[in-house]
């Protein structure tokens, strides 16, 4: 048996089927760390009347994880996140196969034993030289923890899921009337006219004390929460088990001493540790430093100022941060944002001026016709021929509308006079029945899967998920 892996070892499934056999095995003892020899409940999700237990979402994540390169691998091991992810989506898809199977049950399908043997001798990792290997599938299955019931069952659960899914899954003819409707709404072109009205047109004298105040009033200068940040990192290469159980237990000293009241600066120094002061940040402006991750932000602005957070792995090692000083959100003194002020004051007057000439010209529009200062723009589309905010209101209101539009740099009063259909362009005819077809089964599947949601209720078992997950 030896000498038969040693001669396939370099065959891609021979490779493949060991990263799965030692996966499965770490997998196997992960269990046993976890539960020991307890004998009590290990669903980790209820499903309906169905379940999810913690061995059936180690042997999904470990065949996952079999698939990876190694680098992905590493990944899993070191980033915190992205092991949560793969956790997240290895369990979403469980729950989603236990609704289908649920589903199957309530809707009396079955999967006779025959099917199950047919859909075993087409697996190609059972088969040598293009016929069924009963050494194949026998080694496989015995060197992986499973009985030959177990992966029936498997088979038996992914055959039901799609028997339940298939239906909803299958293409969508997308009747004609409807893509040409798409094809009108989104290639017609449109005849306009549009008069600009410049916010710069209009000249504003400097603001009184009153009136600066008046406006900051309704428009305070608001400065966010600044954090003072401090922290200690031993560094490791967290992908080697060496570094990585020598760099803890050095983490633990450096947590030992400081708990014991020693400076982080003089802990970092004793244990040949990384020191970092960062001077005050805000979440949306912070410092380009690694180890402030998205996730590493949002657990040092949940602390309370002059506290030391746990021992955190990342990446680059092992971190205990602390938080030196919070500076509250708050609102700026009136006299120390005054002179700043008054450039966005005059804008603001020089916008309501422009507001104003922009309904006189909608007025007379409405009222007579007359349209000063219009500019012509034929055949334009919904991405050209005018500016965006035209255009944007040009193809979202009907035509011969009247209407006053809101720019970046100015006000725009705006009248549709005419539509024009597009001609028939076969390519992008075909390409739109494509796009719609794919949108409405993703949106069939999406309802049912809404459906099976309620069908079906998820509801997670606290206990064991925290033994499993807990940080």
């Amino acid at each position: 048996m030896l000498e038969y892996l040693r001669n396939a070892a370099e065959k891609p499934l021979a490779k493949f089927l060991i990263t799965l056999l030692a996966f499965s095995f770490v997998g196997w003892g992960v269990a046993e760390w976890i539960f020991g020899n307890f004998a009590g409940d290990n669903t980790l999700i209820h499903v309906g009347n169905g379940e999810i237990t913690y061995q059936q979402f180690s042997m999904e994540r470990n065949r996952e994880m079999a698939a990876m390169s190694r680098e992905e691998q590493r990944a899993v091991y070191t980033d915190p996140i992205v092991a949560d992810q793969l956790a997240a989506r290895v369990l979403s898809n469980l729950t989603t196969q236990r609704m289908a199977e649920n589903r199957a049950d309530d809707l009396g399908f079955a999967v006779s034993d025959a099917r199950i043997a047919r859909e075993i001798r087409s697996f190609p990792e059972f088969q040598e030289n293009g016929q069924f290997s009963t050494y194949l599938f026998d080694y496989v299955l015995n060197n992986s923890g499973y009985t030959e019931a177990q992966f029936a069952a498997i088979l038996r659960s992914q055959v039901l899921r799609s028997m339940v899914l298939g239906a909803v899954s299958a293409p969508m003819d997308v009747p004609a009337f409807a893509v040409r409707a798409a094809y009108n709404a989104r290639y017609a072109t449109r005849d306009i006219e549009y008069a600009t009205i410049e916010y710069d047109d209009f000249k504003v004298a400097n603001p009184s004390d009153e009136q600066l105040r008046s406006f900051y009033a309704q428009n305070p200068r608001i400065v966010p929460e600044f954090r003072t940040i401090s922290y200690v990192l031993v560094p490791a290469d967290m992908s080697k088990p060496d570094e990585y159980d020598a760099a803890y237990e050095t983490a633990i000293k450096v947590e030992d001493d400081i708990i014991a009241g020693e400076t982080f600066e003089s802990t970092a120094k004793k244990h040949n540790a990384k020191y970092v002061a960062l001077k005050p940040f805000s979440v949306d402006k912070r410092p380009n430093d690694e180890i402030l991750t998205d996730k590493m932000i949002a657990t040092l602005f949940d602390m309370d100022a002059g506290l030391e957070s746990e021992m955190i792995e990342t990446p680059r090692g092992f971190v205990i941060a602390r938080v030196d000083n919070i500076a509250p959100e708050h609102a700026q003194e009136f006299e120390s944002v005054k002179k700043d002020l008054v450039a966005d004051w005059k804008r603001a007057e020089q916008k309501k001026q422009a507001y104003v000439h922009a309904n006189e010209i909608l007025v007379d529009l409405n009222k007579d016709g007359k349209f000063v200062g219009k500019k012509s723009a034929a055949n334009v589309s919904r991405a050209s021929g005018a500016p965006v905010a035209v255009l944007n209101a040009a193809f979202n209101n009907p035509v011969e509308t009247n209407t006053i539009v809101p720019g970046d740099k100015a006000f725009y009063v705006l009248r549709v006079n005419a539509e024009k259909m597009p001609s028939v362009d076969t390519k992008k005819m075909d390409a739109l029945t494509k796009e719609l077809k794919d949108a409405s089964s993703r949106a069939l599947m999406d309802d049912y899967n809404s459906f099976l949601v309620r069908e079906y209720p998820v509801r997670i078992n606290e206990k064991v998920y925290k033994r499993v997950f807990a940080k």
